[in-house]
């Protein structure tokens, strides 16, 4: 590397770029293998791997980094004076945001053969690039079961959600080649509590529409094209579209109060909005708001664990890259014992996030009543747990690369920041873990389900049985069960992650996976794995060679 006048620039390893990040990710790329259809399997990979690709250029990093450095701004009022209520972006946000609606990542996986596993896959890929775009991505994926609750406006929207043409231009949807949806369910007196919202919606002469007059206090994406949210109709909670250019052209009543200065997802623009006269659509009958929207939330709390299984993988592919290059005391980082121990034990949280958020992709896909039932339980419990140990993982690998991970040019603060949102977004940890309680005490079949494929693995690991046991104690006796609740759905994410791991993965890594995190040899922070695992597999399979 090049020096200076004072000295020569050593023992700093390459940047990891230009490289495919779906094939060098051997966790990922196998569960693509495992739940893709034969018929479409060669297309499915070469596609991620296109992806995977772009991932890994330096422009798209370049882009990332300067969405970023720019983030976006409200634009209230035109330099008229007119109120226009829209919010700019850097030229790279519309470069991220095109390339990630051309992958398919959009509203493409209700439409395409093995569609949830490739998009799944792809989402995961792409948070990598840049988390803040993969909002709106989300939200216009998940939009569409919502939709489904009104045949004429599924048939009228899922064609625009589901192209591959980004038009970011605001214009009367039905002229665009594609369109974006965002979602406003929370207000600021009720939060998670939807019910408790207060914005009123008013019937109109014609059937089916409305005037709506409140707030939202986060809305996603307001810059889409349209939004579904929730308000007190006269029967009740209901679910409604709200498009942002009305079919005369003329804008709708959205006006965006200001836009949310957050820890992190700087990129992506989250907004305080009001509605005062604002046309709407109901979606579905009026009074159930919650039962038409649930399958948005549900999608949308899929791709929670989906970003968060990401981050993840970035945040260790980026630490044991440094450590494959950085020499300390006499060696590579990589081959010191104590630093190995860190590493594997980074890269096991990671497997075991991309191998259950796959697995509930490959579910979305079935379809069945069996697996329906699965996603019930395991969703909310995946998106407690997966999103929970994001932060952990983050933290601990920036702190791998030492100083050089404390400075925002290696890209690891943005990791560390993004790392919390999935947590909180989409109902945070309490909720999940209450969803949790409410489908085991309503919904017998779901834990049927979730035991029969954590029962795929009995016998395989003792350790593993044995944690399955201890989980049969904590559902013995659901009274009183609320204040233990997350240690409940802790233990049931573990034992699925395991019962995948133990079929799925190399023999090293379910190993280690269940003497760590079931057979309770951890201590409290990464880099305590117990002797006699083969570590240095675990973490050569974890590089992004």
């Amino acid at each position: 590397m090049a020096g200076t006048s004072t000295h020569t620039v050593t023992n700093q390893p390459p940047p990891l770029v230009g490289y495919d990040v779906f094939t060098a990710d051997r966790a990922l790329a196998e569960a693509v293998d495992r739940y893709t259809g034969a018929d479409v399997l060669d297309d499915v990979r070469a596609e991620l791997s296109a992806l995977g690709r772009a991932v890994g250029s330096a422009q798209v990093q370049e882009w990332a980094v300067r969405a970023n450095e720019h983030p976006p701004r409200l634009r209230s009022h035109d330099r008229y004076g007119h109120r226009i209520d829209e919010v700019e972006f850097d030229p790279a946000w519309h470069r991220l945001l095109g390339k990630g609606v051309s992958a398919g990542l959009a509203g493409g996986a209700w439409t395409r053969p093995s569609g949830h596993v490739r998009r799944a896959a792809g989402f995961l890929l792409w948070t990598q690039a840049e988390a803040g775009t993969c909002c709106p991505l989300s939200m216009t994926h998940a939009a569409v079961p919502a939709l489904r609750a009104d045949a004429e406006l599924a048939a009228e929207w899922e064609p625009r959600l589901a192209s591959t043409v980004y038009d970011p231009q605001p214009r009367v949807a039905g002229q665009k080649p594609g369109a974006l949806f965002g979602m406003g369910m929370t207000e600021k007196q009720g939060g998670s509590d939807v019910r408790a919202n207060t914005t009123a919606a008013r019937p109109l002469a014609e059937p089916g529409t409305y005037l709506l007059t409140g707030h939202k206090w986060f809305c996603s994406a307001p810059m889409s094209d349209a939004f579904l949210v929730l308000a007190q109709a006269p029967g009740g909670l209901t679910c409604f579209l709200v498009p942002r250019v009305l079919p005369d052209g003329s804008r709708n009543v959205f006006l965006i109060q200001r836009l949310k200065d957050k820890l992190g997802n700087r990129s992506n623009a989250s907004a305080e909005i009001e509605f005062d006269g604002t046309w709407a659509r109901r979606v579905g009958e009026e009074g159930h708001g919650v039962r038409v929207i649930i399958g948005m939330v549900a999608a949308t709390r899929l791709d929670c664990a989906l970003g968060s299984a990401g981050l993840m993988r970035q945040a260790v592919a980026q630490a044991v890259h440094h450590c494959a290059y950085r020499e300390a005391f006499g060696g590579k980082l990589i081959d010191k014992p104590l630093m190995r121990n860190v590493l594997a034990d980074l890269a096991l949280e990671s497997e075991a996030a991309t191998a259950l958020a796959l697995r509930l992709a490959a579910a979305c896909d079935d379809g069945g009543e069996q697996e329906r039932a699965f996603l019930r339980l395991a969703v909310p419990a995946a998106k407690y747990w997966i999103t929970k140990r994001c932060a952990p993982v983050a933290v601990e690998a920036a702190e791998c690369l030492g100083g050089n991970g404390y400075v925002e040019e290696s890209g690891l603060p943005r990791l560390v920041r993004e790392s919390p949102l999935n947590s909180i977004w989409e109902g945070a940890g309490n909720v999940q873990a209450l969803d949790v309680l409410r489908a085991l005490r309503r919904e017998p079949g779901a834990l049927d389900a979730c035991l029969t494929e954590i029962g795929r693995a009995h016998g395989a690991d003792h350790r593993l049985d044995r944690a399955v046991k201890d989980l049969f104690t904590e559902l013995a006796d659901l009274e009183g069960v609320e204040g233990r609740a997350r240690r409940l759905v802790e233990r049931l994410a573990l034992v699925l992650q395991g019962s995948l791991l133990v079929r799925h993965a190399p023999p090293e890594v379910a190993d280690a996976f269940c003497a760590s995190r079931l057979g309770g040899d951890h201590g409290a922070s990464f880099g305590t794995l117990p002797a006699g695992l083969d570590l240095e597999s675990v973490v050569e399979r974890a590089r992004p060679a």
